[in-house]
């Protein structure tokens, strides 16, 4: 059945030639309001790495378990929910399905604190995840709508600096907040009982987002770019098709960046342990260090990693995007099993610095890099099953597979830098070199889509 312009919410669609781009004020608006929105996600996410001793010391578990709530549990809905939300988002208004997305994982966040139970923080944090899941694909899509070829890069640069933000606020202001209601009167509710500190943390940042979803209501829907009011959405069949028909060019995308995202997510979730064990840092400090390098490295890192995507494309490098993944790849290698490995605070400090400017460098130009090489109707549910296999490797094994490393095979959680390094100095090269092998096929779709053949963005 066709959808119309109605049904996708949008003020009009028409081609690329035919419809006026957006004004600047109005594009960057949109990406202002989907920054502070991917902001909140990852503070939601990721406060868990600050709790990691509490939680451990009040349910009885180990690492593994750990890691399994703080990966497994939000990506496996995460993941899996992504494709069936981004159709959604090919033809149905992408800013509400964004609102519905915030309000559902800012409710189950504060869930986590009402939790008392293994399996029920399990669960909490699956809710996370489904609510999560309708970012990031209906985000991608209208920011291409939003911007030319020549700043698109830069544009979702921008929005994803939202994961280094987020993650630097959630050890900062998680930080403060465990400090503040460790001090503050015990709290009790009916039916659940007193409330320990972890769980008013989870619950003081949940809550906030329930605003941030309404304030998504007051963005616009951007027309649609290369496609007619009178199209049907594809078959996911017919995208998957399509992807395996470019495939060289697909999966090395697609897997390049996802073992790039393992290295960067297990750090995520381990570095405040590592700064506990090793060096005797309480949570509120070593939150205020990682929340600052993560905050000005990690942001300074995925600008640089845009703007330099967007500057070799100017100069005709058509496989610019993948190169700043390729960077990437080959500088943490080293910085992977050098910085969880040094043997004092101040110089593991120095290298993570490097770290997570590195490894925030190439994921603005990542997401640019699939909107410049598939067809507008495609976007998001091919942008879902990047994400698909980005946070599936990144977010549900990394975490599990250093907490396996540590528990299985050191058997000492006191090394779980050792675990880091051998899980970081394995992935990052690996990635690095399916990116050098994607180069050249990327650059082919790219001439291929420029003279409109095999679909145009």
């Amino acid at each position: 059945m066709a959808v119309t312009a109605a049904a996708t919410g949008a003020q009009g669609v028409g081609s690329a030639e035919e419809t006026p781009w957006p004004s600047p004020w109005r594009s960057w608006y949109a990406v202002a309001v989907l920054l502070v929105a991917y902001t909140v996600s990852f503070v939601d996410r990721s406060i868990m790495a600050l709790l990691v001793v509490p939680i451990q010391a009040d349910l009885g578990i180990g690492d593994t378990e750990i890691s399994l709530l703080h990966g497994f549990a939000f990506a496996i809905f995460y993941t899996t929910l992504g494709i069936p939300i981004a159709r959604l988002a090919d033809r149905m208004s992408r800013r509400r399905i964004i609102a519905i997305g915030i309000a559902v994982w800012s409710l189950a966040t504060a869930l986590c604190g009402l939790t008392q139970r293994f399996w029920q923080l399990f669960l909490a944090r699956v809710g996370v995840g489904v609510g999560e899941a309708a970012l990031s694909p209906a985000a991608y899509s209208m920011i291409a709508d939003l911007f030319p070829k020549r700043q698109l890069a830069r544009a979702l640069a921008v929005y994803s600096t939202g994961v280094y933000i987020g993650a630097g606020l959630a050890f900062i202001i998680g930080g403060w907040v465990i400090q503040t209601v460790s001090e503050a009167s015990a709290i009790s509710l009916p039916l659940v009982g007193e409330l320990k500190p972890w769980q008013l943390t989870f619950i003081v940042v949940g809550l906030p987002g329930l605003l941030v979803a309404l304030w998504m209501l007051s963005v616009r829907e951007p027309a649609r770019r290369g496609t007619r009011a009178d199209d049907n959405i594809l078959p996911f069949s017919d995208v998957l098709r399509f992807v395996r028909e470019h495939k060289r060019v697909y999966y090395a995308h697609f897997f390049g960046f996802s073992l790039i995202g393992i290295v960067f997510n297990g750090f995520l979730a381990w570095t405040p342990t590592l700064l506990i064990r090793r060096f005797d840092y309480s949570a509120p400090e070593a939150g205020l260090v990682l929340g600052i390098l993560l905050l000005v490295l990690g942001t300074l890192g995925i600008v640089a990693g845009g703007a330099l995507a967007d500057w070799l494309e100017s100069r005709g490098r058509k496989d610019g995007t993948m190169i700043v993944g390729l960077i990437a790849g080959i500088v943490l290698t080293p910085l992977a099993i050098l910085a969880p490995l040094a043997g004092t605070a101040a110089l593991t400090i120095a290298l993570l610095s490097v770290f997570f400017f590195f490894s925030s460098f190439p994921y603005g130009a990542s997401a640019a890099a699939l909107q410049m090489i598939t067809p507008n109707r495609m976007r998001a549910q091919v942008s879902a099953i990047y994400l698909l296999t980005l946070n599936l490797l990144g977010i549900g094994l990394s975490a599990t597979a250093i907490a396996l490393v540590t528990d299985f095979v050191l058997g000492d959680p006191q090394r779980i830098g050792s675990s880091m390094a051998i899980v970081g100095g394995i992935a990052a090269p690996f990635g690095a070199l399916l990116l050098y092998r994607g180069l050249r096929p990327f650059s082919e779709r790219v001439r291929a889509v420029e003279a409109g053949v095999g679909g145009a963005p």
